[in-house]
């Protein structure tokens, strides 16, 4: 976990995170030649969904800390949310500086630990918030879309694709149906999962020299851990806190879910809730895998292409750029600060406290 904490990967990440950010916007700014239209909106930018706006871009982090902070007190009583809350926003900040959202777990395990959880307990509760966040997911689409809603999306196409958004809406939530179906496959069969990873550490102790098997050693103790924590779930007590990951899910998800809304609102535009939700629904669903950081410039390429149904050309880049704030940017520029200064005080001391993180 040290070379994937390390500070100069994230701050690697970071850098290209912002150079693909403004790359995209800039693009945007020329395709719409709206720099005077821009300025205007912002000038005519409604300032109570403005507000609200940076609100649910705080989401990521008290959200996300009453999730993890639920999972994890089934496991370890004595944890406590505050530090549960700068867990999750870590996560989030962590996932978005790295491809595919590689660095969120790992993050939010080490920060879980510095607040005094086990390691192993940390990981399970990790594990079981990925678990909320697909389950939610993988209900709410297909439940939006037994529903009837987002008919209207039917009417608008996808450009280069030949699909209308209600179709790409339908595949991305199916797709976290399937992903859900695996995960609880795992979750319900944590015997044969721990006899296929130690079949996997068993191999790399024979081939992977002293160095490794020593390591492997450790990580074979944790894992017998780890199934404790996972059988102890399967129990009345811990499909009830399950239940309440997947539930709390909605809040550590609703400034991904929500801002597309509240931006429009603030930029004056009214539009259909249901209809946006799904639409912001299908955005995270297809960014949740993004192989550059944060899905640097897809994300602002992809809202831009599937919100243009409600967005005038001359104002997607400010309403690219207010989407993008509330749903990343901010948590990005609070989590770099923390990060770099409130935990360890400077890059150099944070290279050697990363170096003493435990491995998960």
């Amino acid at each position: 976990m040290a070379s994937l904490l390390s500070p100069r990967f994230f701050k690697r990440g970071l850098e290209f995170f912002a150079l693909a950010s403004v790359i995209a916007l800039v693009a945007l700014l020329i395709y719409g030649n709206s720099w005077r239209a821009s300025w205007e909106a912002v000038e005519r930018l409604k300032v109570g969904w403005a507000l609200a706006a940076l609100g649910l871009a705080s989401f990521d982090w008290w959200g996300g800390g009453i999730r993890i902070w639920l999972l994890a007190k089934f496991l370890y009583r004595p944890v406590r949310y505050g530090g549960m809350v700068l867990a999750a926003g870590l996560n989030t900040w962590g996932g978005y500086l790295t491809p595919s959202q590689t660095g969120g777990g790992p993050t939010m395990i080490w920060a879980m630990h510095r607040a005094g959880v086990p390691v192993p307990e940390a990981t399970i509760a990790t594990f079981m918030s990925f678990v909320g966040t697909v389950v939610f997911f993988a209900i709410a689409g297909p439940a939006a879309i037994l529903l009837g809603a987002g008919r209207s999306l039917k009417a608008h196409g996808v450009p280069l694709l030949h699909l209308s958004l209600y179709d790409v809406f339908k595949v991305s939530a199916w797709g976290f149906v399937l992903t859900g179906g695996l995960h609880l496959f795992v979750l319900l069969f944590p015997g044969q999962a721990r006899r296929l990873i130690h079949w996997v550490i068993g191999w790399l102790e024979r081939h992977g020299g002293a160095r490794i098997a020593g390591r492997m050693a450790v990580l074979r103790e944790g894992i017998d851990r780890m199934q404790e924590c996972v059988v102890k779930f399967l129990s009345p007590a811990g499909w009830l806190a399950m239940l309440g990951g997947v539930v709390t899910s909605s809040l550590a998800h609703a400034n991904k879910l929500l801002a597309g809304y509240v931006v429009l609102r603030a930029l004056g535009i009214h539009a259909n809730l249901s209809d946006v939700l799904l639409v912001q629904t299908t955005i995270a669903f297809l960014l949740y895998f993004a192989p550059t950081p944060g899905g640097s410039g897809a994300a602002e390429a992809l809202s831009a292409a599937l919100m243009s149904v409600y967005v005038p050309r001359a104002l997607l880049p400010i309403y690219t750029l207010l989407w993008r704030f509330t749903v990343s940017y901010a948590t990005v520029i609070f989590g770099s600060f923390i990060f770099f200064k409130l935990l360890h005080g400077s890059l150099e001391k944070s290279e050697v406290a990363a170096e003493t993180v435990p491995a998960s």
